[in-house]
C-alpha cells in the first residue's frame, strides 16, 4: 500500500485538469459502486440459493421423519396385534392341553375300570394326591382306588400310608397313624367300582419328605383272599 501514499492528488489534478479529474473521480466512484453492487448481488443470489437448498433438504428430512414415525406407529400396532394373538394362542393352547390332560386322565381311569386286561386283576391304586394347607407342615391327602370289572363283588380292606424322608438330616420313615388322628376305620374302603379316601396329617417341623409309600390291603373273607398292593411315589404337591 506504499504506492497509494506516494500519489499526490494535487499533482494529478494539475496534470489532468479539474474537469478531467472530476470525471475520473466520478468514473472511479461509479466503477466501485457497480463492482460492489455486482459482487453483493452475486453474494445475495448465492445466499438465496443456499438457503433454498437447505430449506428443501430440511423439508425432505421432515418428510422422512414423518414417514419413519408413521412406519414406527404401524409396526407398534402390528407388534401389539401379534402379541395379543400370541397370548390368545397360548391361552387356547393351554386350555387344549388342560382339556387333553383331563380327557386322558378320565380315559385312563375308565380304562382301568372297563378294560381289566390292561392292569393286574383286582384292586388298582389309581391316584395319590398330596396338597399343602395354610398351616405349616400340615397337608391333605387323597387316595383313589379302582376295582376292575373282573371282580363282581365289593372289595373291602384298608390303606396304610408311609412318608419316607429325613428327620434332622437322618433317614426316617413316618407312618400316617403317627402324624394323624385318623383311625383304621377312617382308612377302610368297601366299594365295587371306585372309592376316594381323604384325610390330613401334620409332619414334624424338621422332617423333609421325599417319597410316599402307599399300601392297599385287602382283608381275607369269604369272597376275597388276602392281598396287599404297594405303590411308591415321589413327594409332589398339587
Amino acid at each position: 500500500m506504499n504506492w497509494l501514499a506516494k500519489i499526490n492528488l494535487r499533482i494529478v489534478i494539475e496534470r489532468l485538469g479539474a474537469f478531467k479529474s472530476a470525471i475520473f473521480l466520478v468514473t472511479l466512484i461509479i466503477l466501485c459502486l457497480y463492482t460492489g453492487y455486482r459482487f453483493g448481488n452475486y453474494y445475495h443470489h448465492f445466499q438465496v440459493s443456499t438457503l433454498t437448498q437447505q430449506k428443501q433438504r430440511l423439508d425432505d428430512l421432515y418428510h422422512q421423519q414423518a414417514e419413519q414415525i408413521k412406519r414406527i406407529h404401524t409396526l407398534e400396532v402390528e407388534l401389539a396385534v401379534e402379541q395379543l394373538a400370541n397370548q390368545n394362542s397360548q391361552v387356547t393352547l393351554r386350555e387344549m392341553l388342560d382339556k387333553h390332560y383331563q380327557l386322558k386322565s378320565e380315559l385312563a381311569f375308565y380304562e382301568k375300570v372297563m378294560a381289566p386286561e390292561k392292569e393286574l386283576d383286582g384292586l388298582v391304586i389309581d391316584k395319590v394326591k398330596i396338597s399343602a394347607t395354610l398351616s405349616p407342615n400340615h397337608y391333605n391327602f387323597q387316595v383313589i382306588l379302582v376295582q376292575q370289572l373282573l371282580k363282581k363283588r365289593y372289595v373291602k380292606g384298608y390303606i396304610e400310608l408311609e412318608i419316607i424322608g429325613s428327620l434332622d438330616n437322618q433317614p426316617s420313615r413316618i407312618k400316617l397313624k403317627e402324624v394323624s388322628t385318623l383311625t383304621k376305620k377312617d382308612l377302610s374302603f368297601s366299594f365295587k367300582y371306585f372309592q376316594v379316601l381323604e384325610g390330613a396329617f401334620t409332619l414334624p417341623e424338621h422332617f423333609t419328605p421325599e417319597k410316599i409309600n402307599l399300601s392297599a390291603i385287602l382283608t381275607k373273607n369269604k369272597w376275597q383272599k388276602y392281598q396287599k398292593l404297594n405303590k411308591t411315589l415321589p413327594w409332589t404337591l398339587e
